[in-house]
């Protein structure tokens, strides 16, 4: 029975430690929600502005021409595919990953450790995914594209919805689609619009990667901290039954003892 109560509080004791690092943890994650979704809904912002631009300037039909238009038969399928650098955030990346395996064979360029560790790449991380990351990325896809080497390229990446959804989704980001919004307003492009959606296209492929990397952090903070909030539930309940568990089995050797004592004693 000795051996039954020092087994209970090692048990115990070190669910106790777990307990103290999920909840660091999400207290960790807690701090990091509200600027990741701050720059989330910035970037979504400055991509909104240029899916207006780039939505005017496919309606054009001078801009049917454009290579960034053309749908092709040849050439491979590129996706660049957004999750974590860390663990420990429920379902957020083996989300990603069962999504990427229902697709079709295709080159993957991944951003975030884990996943770039999946697939032996060079590590890109997620987090501190910069600008001159994005437009970097972004010259080597609309280069690959314009010389066939890439007939499609799509971003893998995590949608946030709210605090409690979040899901993964594909976008198709080259070729581009012929814009909805006709240009009503009279506006005049210089030299003509081919010529600016050509010149502007790198930077709206960079704000496409941008946002996506932000809106998936921005993802992985919030799952991470109800995945420790989840966590620390489970191991409150484990600590209180083992607890009660510990004081029935010390109980029981009490009262063993006082029996024993109180034999002893009648004879």
């Amino acid at each position: 029975m000795g051996k039954d109560i020092k087994s209970l509080k090692t048990r115990i004791k070190s669910i106790n430690s777990t307990l103290h690092l999920t909840t660091a943890m999400g207290l960790v994650a807690s701090a990091k929600i509200r600027s990741a979704t701050e720059n989330m809904n910035k970037s979504r912002q400055y991509k909104a502005s240029l899916d207006e631009t780039v939505n005017l300037l496919t309606s054009a039909k001078e801009c049917e021409k454009s290579a960034y238009m053309q749908k092709k038969s040849e050439g491979e399928i590129c996706y660049i595919v957004v999750a974590g650098d860390r663990g420990l955030a429920g379902g957020y990346n083996a989300n990603i990953t069962r999504l990427v395996n229902t697709l079709p064979d295709a080159k993957i360029i991944p951003i975030g450790k884990k996943i770039c560790e999946r697939y032996g790449q060079p590590i890109l991380k997620a987090e501190g995914f910069s600008y001159e990351d994005a437009s970097s990325l972004s010259k080597e896809l609309c280069q690959g594209f314009k010389d066939g080497k890439y007939k499609e390229v799509g971003i893998v990446s995590t949608k946030y919805v709210s605090m409690m959804t979040q899901t993964p989704q594909v976008k198709t980001i080259l070729p581009l689609t012929k814009g909805e919004k006709a240009n009503k307003g009279g506006l005049i492009y210089e030299p003509d619009e081919i010529t600016v959606l050509e010149a502007v296209i790198e930077e709206y492929i960079s704000a496409s990667l941008i946002e996506a990397v932000r809106e998936s952090f921005a993802c992985e903070v919030v799952a991470r901290r109800f995945a420790m909030d989840s966590a620390g539930k489970n191991a409150r309940e484990m600590i209180d039954d083992l607890k009660l568990e510990y004081n029935r089995a010390r109980q029981s050797t009490i009262t063993q003892e006082i029996t024993e004592i109180v034999a002893g004693s009648d004879q």
